[in-house]
């Protein structure tokens, strides 16, 4: 039971790490720090922080992107979210013409007023 404990509390510091790893100021620290948790993850003998690891390296070029521009794709779930909502209220369309269209005018932030009557092409 004891060798458990330990496990976990290293498995904790490896978190800790990983998340002090965002602090970082600079691309090239960042990308240095991340190098070094990676490896001594991947030595630690604790199966699920590997998986974990392995997984952050089979997204590796998308983690360095995330640290230049702090852009996520919270902005697409968002979209999609909306996306799916209003084709579980019309129960499937008939074509995906239709489909588009409706997600042109949820996504789209169309502004009726401003388009004063004019014909709008799809």
């Amino acid at each position: 039971m004891p060798h458990m404990n330990l496990k976990s509390i290293r498995a904790l510091h490896m978190r800790e790490n990983f998340q002090a790893i965002y602090k970082a100021r600079t691309h090239k620290k960042f990308e240095s720090l991340l190098k070094s948790w990676y490896f001594w993850v991947t030595h630690s003998r604790i199966e699920p922080m590997i998986e974990a690891a392995h997984t952050i390296k089979a997204h590796w070029e998308g983690v360095l992107q995330w640290k230049k521009t702090h852009i996520d794709n919270g902005l697409l779930e968002g979209l999609n979210s909306l996306l799916q909502a209003a084709k579980a209220k019309a129960r499937g369309f008939s074509t995906f013409r239709y489909f588009r269209i409706v997600a042109f005018l949820i996504t789209g932030r169309l502004d009726f007023a401003r388009l004063n009557n004019h014909y709008v092409p799809i």
